[in-house]
């Protein structure tokens, strides 16, 4: 017997052993909870909503307003873009709340709950492509694999509820990084985010929610079979054991999902209240593509699903919509986009307040870029230098505008919040440091921030 473990093993027939991995089996386990405990009391959130719009949306004709882009519609652009010309928004911008937030003629409900928002206008990214900057957004770093935000917060905080996912994730694009936006990558598979997809006219589901080969009973006799067969593996090998796991989650889901989906409990006036139409016809299939745009109902569904999930106990629920990448048409498909998020938008920020969630629930909006001061066609390109996202809730101040642009919008110049910032205060709001939130791989102990950020202390209420 060279080694502890090896004795372990057969002394005493082995009790020192069981002992042991009963001890390693439950070691993830405890580390989530220590983090969880020790982060408790500096906790201003205790749950996250992202409300993700892929594609890059435009802060010029939504929530940064810029006269000077007015004033010199038309003009050559100074930024060494030969050809391109400053182009005007097409929308008409005012001023909303006692905050006095500007906020564009697209998001007319959205607006009223200006005072309720913390502006983030000095937002800048590494990348102005989509599959690089959706990475980092979600990751923190694109160019290796590395677990997404969702899964940091699941690793640090634990699951709320045993019996469902602490990390979903609503209508994820299979572009622009796919799954690896929601995986867990080298952190247990327990953290990786769940896929739901949501259509519109009721129909919701979710991939192998239900066993059809197998009576409950049977999957309880097969899953006391390979927690035996995992427990005699002298091995235990960790891959297993976080298969095994993962297994058990998707047995225990099947019980209580289903209530979950189930949206026959909500009144009248909430579906109302999210533009859910309880009428709509099923939709004939899934999103067609990068530039599809979904409808009110199905956007409505997401926000609603959202509430109801994290009133269940999910940690951290992402809330996808596609067809942001606005490169012509900028006044027509803008508004569609727009049109389709607004009121569930609004409805998801009324529904968590009426119900005292949103003191302790963080929501997010934005894309993984920005737009251009200047046309292309008729529309505008990608920009990763400036842009906006905004934050509600928990713990950050309502109705605070941080950074700015400059004039034309192009490059973030004050109050400046890289990714890294923007993922170290999200972990600082749930009582997380980023830089203690950890994992041992390939050599060294890797966080989500890498090795940046800052938390923005001025946007914390």
């Amino acid at each position: 017997m060279n080694t502890r473990r090896e004795w372990l093993e057969n002394v005493s027939a082995g009790f020192g052993w069981l002992a042991f991995s009963a001890l390693a089996g439950q070691q993830k386990g405890v580390v989530s909870a220590a983090l969880a405990e020790e982060a408790a009391p500096l906790a201003r959130a205790q749950r996250v909503i992202f409300l993700c719009m892929e594609g890059g949306p435009s802060h010029l004709d939504t929530f940064d307003y810029k006269p000077e882009l007015t004033a010199r519609d038309g003009e050559p652009s100074p930024a060494g873009r030969r050809g391109a010309l400053i182009k005007a928004s097409p929308f008409a911008f005012q001023q909303h709340g006692e905050s006095g937030q500007w906020i564009s003629s697209l998001f007319p409900h959205v607006a009223r709950h200006a005072d309720s928002l913390c502006m983030l206008k000095g937002m800048h990214t590494d990348r102005p492509n989509h599959a690089q900057a959706c990475l980092q957004m979600h990751c923190g770093i694109f160019q290796f694999p590395r677990p997404s935000m969702g899964s940091w917060v699941v690793h640090g905080l634990g699951n709320a509820n045993e019996n469902l996912p602490g990390y979903v994730t609503i209508n994820p694009s299979a572009a622009n990084g796919g799954t690896a936006n929601y995986s867990s990558s080298f952190l247990p598979a327990t953290c990786q985010g769940t896929r739901l997809q949501v259509r519109g006219g009721g129909q919701s589901m979710m991939a192998n929610l239900e066993n059809r080969r197998r009576t409950p009973q049977e999957q309880e006799q097969q899953m006391d079979l390979l927690r035996r067969l995992s427990a005699a593996d002298p091995h235990h090998d960790p891959v297993v054991e976080d298969l095994l796991a993962s297994w058990e989650m998707a047995f225990r889901m099947q019980s209580e999902f289903p209530e979950v989906l189930d949206f026959r409990g909500e009144r009248r006036e909430t579906l109302e209240m999210y533009g859910i139409d309880e009428n709509a016809e099923p939709a004939a299939g899934g999103f067609a593509g990068p530039m599809a745009t979904a409808s009110v109902d199905t956007f409505g569904r997401q926000c609603l699903l959202a509430r109801r999930l994290i009133e269940s106990g999910v940690r951290f629920v992402e809330v996808n919509a596609s067809g942001w990448d606005h490169h012509r048409t900028l006044e027509e498909s803008l508004t569609a986009s727009c049109e389709s998020v607004d009121r569930p938008i609004a409805a998801l920020l009324e529904d968590l307040g009426q119900r005292g969630l949103l003191e302790d629930t963080l929501v997010m909006w934005g894309g993984e870029f920005g737009r251009s001061p200047w046309a292309q066609g008729d529309g505008r390109d990608h920009n990763s230098r400036g842009f906006t996202m905004w934050l509600a809730g928990a713990g950050v101040k309502p109705g605070f505008t941080y950074g700015r642009t400059d004039d034309l919008g192009y490059e973030a110049v004050e109050g400046k919040m890289h990714i890294h910032d923007w993922h170290a205060t999200i972990l600082h709001l749930l009582g997380l440091d980023h830089t203690r939130l950890t994992f041992p791989y390939a050599g060294r102990e890797m966080r989500l921030t890498d090795v940046y950020g800052d938390v923005a202390t001025e946007i914390l209420a």
